[in-house]
């Protein structure tokens, strides 16, 4: 008997430069499943409508990309605890009851792409610098304080918006023994002589984006910098990072790794994460 046709979907608006479609495919293929993944141009006028409409069309769950986010909380039934803390989804499933279920798998694919690629990567007593305090912020916030990260320094052209990022996690950071600040750009420059891991998080650096501008004369050869970004994949941070002599970890592979989760959930399947797959993916 033929499997019935699973159906999945990325929402977001822009979606042309989706490329989790990509992601999802590769796998539907290799694993030979009966399922569809599509990149769905939804405006955030009809954010609610639509996906009211997909599920009546028998789609078994979504990712959630810009602009829709923070309003796809407002939509689920129930929500991870990932999702609450971060304060956003994007990963959606649908229960066999019709609820819907939130999730975030932006957290969990930060740490796996970092792990990959340093198998000798260790959290606990390290201090982490973070650029940025928007929706990818609090991603990766929410996974280095759960990993036991010792110390998080943050430093944002918002400074008020940081501030609050800090409120909302202080009290999960302090559950966790981790010591949170705000620094201004200068200062955040000056003290990187402690940073063991630098985690770009916001969208500056990506293509027709504008540059990041930072100073990376104090950051110790034996960091590890990220930068979230992976359109240019050789952000201008990880070019300054890799003539600095540090280890440099790029973005693509969060992509990834955030992809496969959601895979596992609509089609059944846990997938292994793919060097080929990277290859393809690089070629955008």
């Amino acid at each position: 008997m033929k499997q019935e046709l699973i159906k999945a979907a990325v929402i977001g608006d822009p979606i042309e430069h989706s490329l989790s479609p990509k992601i999802h495919n590769y796998f539907l293929r290799k694993y030979q499943i009966n399922g569809q993944y599509k990149a769905i141009k939804v405006t955030k006028e009809d954010f609610e409508k639509e996906v009211k409409q997909l599920i009546k069309n028998g789609y078994r769950g979504f990712n959630i990309t810009i602009p829709h986010k923070e309003a796809a909380i407002k939509l689920c039934d129930h929500l991870s605890q990932t999702a609450r803390l971060i304060g956003a989804v994007n990963t959606i499933s649908i229960l066999d009851n019709g609820n819907i279920f939130g999730h975030n798998s932006d957290a969990q694919g930060f740490i796996d792409n970092l792990k990959y690629y340093d198998k000798n990567l260790l959290f606990k007593n390290k201090t982490a610098f973070v650029i940025g305090a928007g929706g990818g912020a609090r991603a990766v916030i929410y996974a280095l304080i759960n990993e036991n990260i010792k110390k998080l320094v943050i430093t944002n052209r918002n400074e008020f918006k940081a501030q609050k990022l800090i409120e909302e996690f202080k009290d999960f950071a302090k559950s966790k023994n981790c010591q949170i600040e705000l620094l201004p750009k200068d200062r955040f420059e000056k003290e990187m002589i402690d940073c063991d891991i630098l985690v770009n998080t916001t969208s500056l650096g990506m293509l027709n984006c504008n540059k990041l501008s930072i100073n990376l004369i104090n950051l110790p050869k034996s960091s590890i910098v990220n930068d979230i970004v992976y359109n240019p994949l050789m952000t201008d941070l990880l070019k300054m990072a890799q003539n600095n002599g540090s280890k440099i970890i790029t973005g693509i592979g969060m992509l990834v790794f955030q992809a496969l989760i959601g895979f596992e959930i609509w089609f059944g399947k846990k997938a292994e994460f793919e060097d080929n797959l990277i290859k393809e993916l690089i070629q955008f």
